[in-house]
């Protein structure tokens, strides 16, 4: 019997040293997914894929980069991309509250709207890009700050005078229930008869009917068309240039992406240089330098001129000397 007990207690101590050495291994492993665990995690929402909302989360995160963060140190990212539903940007919102993420990042007003929403509760900090108008949207107060991309409206118009002198109406496709839109058409409608245009607008409620709606648009006769950051209207934008292309009618973008596809010219801003704005106003609150609630949102000031020389060729278009003198090419 003392014989029996003695061995069970060997054997005991051989299958306990066993775990040990098993637990320990399993400890060096717990301890690299805690410190991974504690590795806060910026949650990333866009709106949808295109290419100026991508340049935005491409340009956040260069902006953390070069304000000395490294991912998987300092921060690693939960990205989530909506596909223009606003259903799944609130999925994706609520998802980022239940994780506790430490900062949320909406690309676009409708995953900003979503993401302020489900922070508010937990306070987790949000910051927005590619917003034209966050007072209008409701997004300039709380624990929410970020970065507009107000158009160079006036500079647009400048533009449009200069490459089509006799030109008189200008059409815009937008969503009526997008804030940014909404802000956009009331100023082209104030701006646009200073400089002899009159504006011709048509509004739809989903992605769905935008094409429609450029039938309908070219119909009535424009002699161009002012293309917005209407996420809806840039997510079907080559099918619209077919249209107006064959209609004889100059498309006008909002930023470089958009020229690139073909519209023939646009006084924009640059989406990556927004995106980098954002990024360093994350990292000053990831450093804990400043709250989002103390830095009020930024509005990129400075635009560009871009030019598809092969667009502005095709419709007869001919660009004054001083324009193309500072005009960038855009055409892919």
């Amino acid at each position: 019997m003392k014989k029996f007990l003695a061995m069970a207690l060997v054997l005991a101590m051989a299958t306990l040293a066993g775990c040990g050495s098993s637990s320990d291994e399993g400890a060096t492993e717990g301890d690299s997914a805690n410190a991974n665990a504690n590795v806060p995690v910026i949650g990333i929402s866009q709106y949808g894929q295109h290419a100026s909302l991508d340049n935005c989360r491409e340009g956040f995160l260069l902006g953390l980069e070069e304000s000395g963060l490294v991912e998987g140190t300092d921060y690693t990212v939960d990205y989530q991309n909506a596909g223009f539903d606003d259903n799944i940007a609130m999925q994706i919102a609520q998802n980022f509250s239940a994780k506790n993420v430490a900062l949320m990042c909406a690309v676009a007003t409708p995953s900003a709207t979503a993401c302020y929403a489900a922070a508010e509760d937990k306070d987790i900090p949000v910051i927005f890009t590619a917003i034209t108008d966050p007072v209008k949207a409701k997004l300039d107060t709380g624990n929410i700050t970020g970065t507009s991309d107000k158009l160079p409206v006036e500079a647009q118009l400048e533009l449009i005078r200069a490459l089509q002198p006799e030109a008189k109406t200008i059409g815009i496709l937008y969503t009526t229930s997008e804030p940014n839109s909404v802000a956009a058409i009331e100023e082209y409608k104030e701006k646009g008869p200073e400089f002899g245009f009159t504006i011709e607008t048509i509004g739809v409620t989903q992605q769905a009917e935008v094409l429609q709606a450029a039938d309908s648009i070219i119909a009535k006769g424009v002699d161009c068309i002012s293309n917005l950051t209407d996420n809806n209207v840039v997510g079907v934008l080559p099918s619209i240039l077919e249209k107006t292309n064959d209609a004889n009618i100059p498309v006008y973008g909002s930023e470089i992406e958009q020229v690139k596809l073909g519209c023939v010219a646009s006084a924009g801003i640059d989406y990556i240089a927004l995106g980098k704005q954002t990024g360093e106003m994350a990292a000053k609150i990831l450093k804990g330098e400043a709250t989002a609630e103390e830095m009020p949102y930024e509005t990129i000031s400075s635009y560009d001129t871009y030019v598809n020389s092969q667009a502005l060729t095709d419709l007869e278009i001919t660009v004054p000397a001083d324009i193309a003198e500072k005009a960038i090419e855009a055409a892919n």
